[in-house]
C-alpha cells in the first residue's frame, strides 16, 4: 500500500524517499539561496581569506568604533567576495558541488556536517 504525499513524486521518489539521487534540476529556492549561500561561503574560506582576517583584525581592535573605522577593509572584501559571486565559472563549480551533495544525501539519507567558524 502506498503512503499519500503532497510533495511531487520527484521530490519524494529515490532509495530514502528523499528524491531522485539523479535528478540535476534545481529548484527556485536552491537558486535563489542555497547555492548563492555555498557561493560566499567558499569565497570567503578560500579566495578572500586576505581580505577575511584584515577585516576581522580591524573589527577586534577597532571595538564598537568598528563601524566607522573598518569602511576601507569591508569595502576590500565586499569587493573581492562580489567578483567571485559574479565569475561564472566559479559557480558552476559550486553548483556542480552542491548537485554531488544533495545527490549523496539523496542516496544516504545523511546530511553532511555543517562547518561552523
Amino acid at each position: 500500500m502506498a503512503t499519500k504525499t503532497v510533495l511531487p513524486t520527484k521530490l519524494s521518489e529515490g532509495p530514502k524517499g528523499l528524491g531522485d539521487p539523479n535528478d540535476r534540476t534545481l529548484r527556485k529556492v536552491e537558486v535563489d539561496v542555497m547555492i548563492p549561500k555555498l557561493i560566499r561561503e567558499k569565497a570567503k574560506a578560500e579566495k578572500c581569506t586576505k581580505e577575511v582576517s584584515e577585516f576581522e583584525k580591524c573589527c577586534k581592535d577597532s571595538s564598537l568604533l568598528m563601524v566607522v573605522k573598518c569602511r576601507k577593509q569591508n569595502s576590500i572584501l565586499k569587493d573581492c567576495l562580489g567578483g567571485w559571486y559574479k565569475d561564472d565559472d566559479f559557480r558552476k563549480s559550486c553548483t556542480e558541488e552542491y548537485l554531488n551533495q544533495r545527490s549523496e544525501y539523496r542516496k544516504t539519507g545523511i546530511k553532511k556536517p555543517v562547518k561552523r567558524a
